[in-house]
């Protein structure tokens, strides 16, 4: 007999008083956690299938259903949790790495929530930001370091290459393949209607959203996959991917069961084939090989677009950006260990990297110390969760941010983690045409709006309170952050003092 080790993390609660066997909950999940038992003639659920996407809760027109943690338990053990101990099985029967799929779940300190933000009182007046006007246009690319005139004394506007946002929010990247068509067509719209940006991630670019390149940012990554010159020329920017948040040094791995015809073409793959990005760029090992393809990226594109540099937020980060502001790119993006990702060997999601938030205090530091921090712009991501993390950030150094998984709950996501399965409920991460149906592109690029809208109110707000009328005046403004329960080295990296200071 063979015996199954796991319990089921979750249980079906299922309320016959209420359930009318429409059989609804049946059709909508792609689990097949729900069934219909001939001899009992009622709808019954198998636990063992069940990820908790909450999409049979959502559909259910009766309110019959929710979805539990299981309350079986292991014999309480400090240094052995449930989770350990499932995954010890899980690996004892098949001999594979674990994948996992969203952000780093431990319980490691948030930052973020460790800041707080300073208000004006009377010294300082506060902005009222429903009758004075507060600025949340935001530049990314090299800044000049002095007026320049010409032999007639007028002024010299023109600038290097950039890009102009009316919030400093943009949509993270997410491949296309990864996520479905309806997904990146939502990210796409709603990047236009809010003059953002969205990025395509390493998968190239469908050939129905060349229309959308003025708020594009198209990416060169290890694989190069849909890289060409059209390509390259359709976005506002172009950004090389050295390394993403969830996984620091590996490359990316996408299931040939994601890869139907319109991935292949976009990616210029096979159909059917795994799409396997090797962790090193094989032409870039330095810094003078990583300014060749910057400078290469720039002859490509006739020196109009600017060049960003994505790295994981990892140890010795503040001489990483050093490196990269001197290879001739205009922005570094940098992405914490908390930021989600389609799939990634669990133990490196979990274990590696640093939060993004002390990663982006040393970065500013060091830049600032070698007098190069108008070379570049930096960009960071890895769970913005909020407006106030948006602020925070910015007043730690940083000029934007991005959003991913933000941005995928503002279309319906939960959570579930199970991306790398393709059987995403809410047609976010899967490539079946049953499930892609599901989410709206219209609909999505609203609820997409309201959020940047309602955060990007916020933020006029929480400015307006610490008497700032500009992002510009909150960039690196340290002094209007404090912190709470951080010890004196965590204060230090951040630059901040604590409350009460």
């Amino acid at each position: 007999m063979r015996i199954n080790h796991i319990y089921p993390e979750f249980e079906v609660i299922r309320n016959m008083d209420k359930c009318t066997n429409c059989r609804l909950c049946i059709r909508q999940c792609a689990n097949k956690v729900h069934f219909y038992d001939e001899k009992r003639k009622r709808v019954m659920a198998n636990d063992s299938l069940c990820v908790n996407c909450h999409r049979c809760v959502a559909v259910c027109p009766e309110r019959a259903l929710k979805i539990v943690k299981s309350e079986h338990t292991f014999r309480k053990n400090a240094n052995w949790s449930e989770r350990d101990i499932n995954e010890i099985y899980r690996q004892a029967e098949s001999g594979g790495v674990l994948l996992s799929s969203m952000g780093n779940p431990k319980n490691y300190p948030v930052y973020w929530d460790k800041i707080l933000i300073n208000a004006s009182q009377v010294t300082n007046p506060s902005i009222d930001p429903l009758r004075e006007p507060m600025e949340t246009r935001t530049f990314l690319g090299k800044r000049p370091k002095k007026i320049r005139r010409d032999a007639n004394g007028r002024l010299i506007t023109e600038m290097t290459p950039g890009i102009e946002l009316s919030t400093p929010i943009m949509f993270s990247a997410m491949s296309y393949g990864s996520i479905s068509y309806n997904a990146h067509a939502a990210l796409a719209k709603a990047a236009k209607i809010l003059g953002i940006c969205y990025n395509t991630g390493e998968g190239g670019l469908h050939e129905d959203f060349y229309a959308y390149g003025p708020n594009t940012i198209v990416q060169v990554a290890s694989g190069r996959f849909g890289v060409h010159k059209d390509y390259l020329n359709a976005g506002a920017a172009i950004e090389i991917k050295m390394g993403q948040g969830a996984k620091p040094g590996i490359g990316g791995h996408l299931p040939g069961t994601k890869i139907v015809e319109d991935v292949s073409k976009t990616r210029m793959i096979p159909k059917g084939s795994d799409a396997i990005s090797p962790a090193p760029h094989h032409d870039i090992y330095s810094i003078e090989d990583l300014r060749q393809l910057v400078d290469s990226l720039k002859e490509a594109t006739r020196h109009k677009k600017p060049i960003i540099v994505k790295v994981a937020a990892v140890h010795n980060i503040g001489a990483i950006a050093s490196g990269i502001a001197r290879s001739g790119a205009d922005i570094i993006a940098i992405d914490g260990f908390r930021g989600g990702t389609g799939a990634a060997p669990t133990r490196i999601r979990d274990n590696i990297g640093i939060p993004v938030e002390l990663a982006l205090a040393a970065v500013d530091e060091r830049l600032r110390q070698e007098g190069i921090r108008g070379d570049v712009s930096i960009v960071v991501g890895g769970s913005i969760r909020s407006s106030a993390d948006v602020v925070k950030a910015i007043a730690l150094g940083a000029d934007a941010v991005y959003i991913g998984t933000a941005a995928l709950l503002a279309l319906g996501c939960h959570l579930c983690r199970t991306c790398q399965s393709g059987r995403c409920n809410w047609g976010i991460a899967t490539q079946n045409p049953e499930l892609v149906r599901r989410l709206d592109p219209e609909e999505g690029a609203a609820r997409l709006v309201n959020l940047v809208t309602a955060w990007t109110h916020e933020i006029k707000e929480m400015m307006g309170g610490m008497g700032i009328n500009s992002i510009e005046t909150l960039n690196g403004n340290r002094l209007m952050l404090r912190g709470v329960g951080l010890n004196d080295r965590e204060l230090k990296v951040l630059g901040i003092s604590h409350a009460g200071e």
